[in-house]
């Protein structure tokens, strides 16, 4: 009788087990927990604001170039692995970003004729599909922007190559003497500065707001200076495709590897306004 009764037991806990008897207790063949749908929230929501914006502001180094210009000019004058640590230090956010610049070039010390060789010698790398989501979004009437914490010098091959107008380019100027010897960088530039929203690509981007009254601005970008460019731009999107940062990633709302990706989504976006 003893064994019986412990049979009987056994069997009565094992149909418990496999016959839930609440609501709560059956299992999903699917199952969204709240964070996730948090987070796909919040993803559709920049999605939507980047179908409309008016203008997008991309970085540049690691975002629309695979590299970084600021490392390579470095490694062209010597000084590459010196350069190199104190830029992963910026873009982490570990420092000042104008302290952190100002070390660079300190190293460096770039003269005017030594610049002007390595853009001679030197052809951009640009992130694959950045050309066709440029040329998209200039096709839908989106103004496009170089923002960048970078030489302006650099970048000027870039936009030519991507279409863009040197008016739209925000970034650094270095500084040269009568005998075109190095001599700091211009300090009233908007991007040698972060850390606020008065200086650096916030700035930057409230001052576009101001000028041309666009109403819906994304800022796209792989470091710590573009995730603080929001607000006051509309959006951030994360980008990915040469680095992942993780601070950055965990930041975004949206956070993308492949440039693809935005420009499908633009697509997408306008085969839904033709089926209605």
């Amino acid at each position: 009788m003893i064994e019986l009764a412990h049979w009987l037991i056994y069997a009565y806990l094992m149909i418990r087990v496999a016959l839930p008897t609440t609501a709560s207790a059956i299992p999903r063949s699917i199952s969204t927990s709240p964070g996730e749908t948090i987070s796909k929230n919040h993803e559709e929501e920049v999605k939507r604001v980047w179908r409309k914006a008016d203008a997008v502001c991309f970085d540049v180094d690691s975002t629309v170039c695979q590299d970084e210009g600021i490392d390579e000019l470095a490694a062209y004058l010597g000084v590459g692995e010196a350069v190199a640590n104190v830029t992963r230090t910026a873009m982490n956010g570990n420092a000042r970003f104008r302290d952190a610049l100002a070390a660079r070039l300190q190293v460096m010390k770039p003269n005017h004729e030594q610049l002007e060789q390595f853009v001679n010698i030197s052809k951009p790398k640009l992130t694959v599909g950045i050309r066709e989501l440029v040329s998209r979004l200039h096709a839908r009437g989106t103004h496009v922007y170089l923002v960048s914490g970078g030489f302006r010098r650099l970048i000027l091959p870039v936009a030519e190559l991507l279409g863009i107008e040197k008016s739209r380019i925000y970034a650094n100027e270095i500084l040269f003497d009568k005998f075109g010897k190095y001599h700091g960088f211009d300090t009233s530039e908007l991007t040698s500065d972060s850390g606020s929203k008065e200086t650096g690509k916030p700035a930057v981007i409230a001052l576009l707001k101001k000028m041309y009254n666009y109403k819906t601005v994304v800022m796209v970008g792989d470091g710590a200076t573009d995730v603080e460019a929001s607000p006051p731009a509309d959006a951030f999107i994360g980008f990915g495709g040469n680095v992942i940062r993780e601070g950055v990633k965990a930041r975004a709302k949206w956070y993308v590897t492949d440039f693809d990706v935005l420009r499908k989504d633009l697509d997408h976006d306008e085969s839904d306004i033709d089926d209605e």
